[in-house]
């Protein structure tokens, strides 16, 4: 005879405090440093606790498989959204994206100190961490000087999840004004597929047109994704 459970009575998980004290991620960050740590436990820390139910490195866990595991979609998260989560109040969530934007802001600074650009994957580390985090498109250029080396960032336009506009006649304005010898076009798209669209490579041989005519040359185009990235130029599409 079958007896009907009662999950009322289903014992809870066991706390933190209950483990093996080399498996709780404080003590385990001050035995063996930060490295030793999984993403979720580094998260739980920030977290603190958990519920009833669940420790909160459950916790911790449970928000990463929603976001595929990827810390760069979990930056994506806003306050609001992380507030869904059984166990995470506005507290806990402003820690959440505090930590996340320290961790880009030191990211950005350490990209910035980069200034020669000589492959495409210099370009990329660059404009990741002002790209990668963006829940919308936008486009931005590189502009170089004839060593190679950057003059600045700029950003071209924002749109929406689907996409933005860059104008070239914008692009080449600023360009000249910052006597650039040469651009890097750049642009990120949120969804991670990072095939380039019709418009992409329409957008990127105007540029290139323009660049020809003007003595000022467009160098590549990288596509920004969550962790990758794809270069025109290595693909032989410039």
């Amino acid at each position: 005879m079958n007896k009907n459970i009662d999950l009322s009575e289903k014992p809870l998980s066991k706390g933190i405090k209950s483990w093996a004290e080399d498996d709780r991620p404080r003590e385990k960050l001050l035995a063996k440093g930060p490295l030793a740590l999984s993403d979720g436990e580094l998260l739980a820390i920030l977290i603190g606790s958990g519920t009833r139910e669940l420790s909160a490195v459950d916790l911790a866990r449970n928000i990463l498989s929603s976001v595929n595991n990827s810390i760069s979609e979990l930056s994506r998260l806003s306050i609001k959204e992380l507030t869904r989560f059984k166990g995470i109040g506005e507290a806990k969530a402003i820690n959440i994206v505090a930590a996340l934007e320290i961790g880009r802001r030191r990211r950005l600074k350490d990209s910035l100190q980069k200034r020669k650009i000589v492959s495409s994957r210099d370009a990329f580390e660059i404009m990741h961490p002002l790209l990668s985090d963006n829940n919308y498109e936008e486009f931005w250029i590189i502009t170089l000087n004839r060593g190679n080396v950057v003059n600045k960032t700029l950003r071209i336009s924002e749109g929406s999840l689907a996409g933005t506009v860059a104008d070239p006649k914008k692009i080449f304005k600023l360009a000249l004004e910052d006597n650039a010898a040469s651009v890097i076009l750049c642009h990120n798209h949120p969804s991670g597929n990072l095939t380039p669209s019709k418009k992409d490579s329409e957008i990127t041989q105007k540029c290139k047109s323009a660049g020809l005519f003007l003595d000022l040359p467009v160098l590549d185009h990288i596509i920004i994704g969550a962790d990758n990235y794809f270069s025109f130029a290595d693909e032989g599409l410039l």
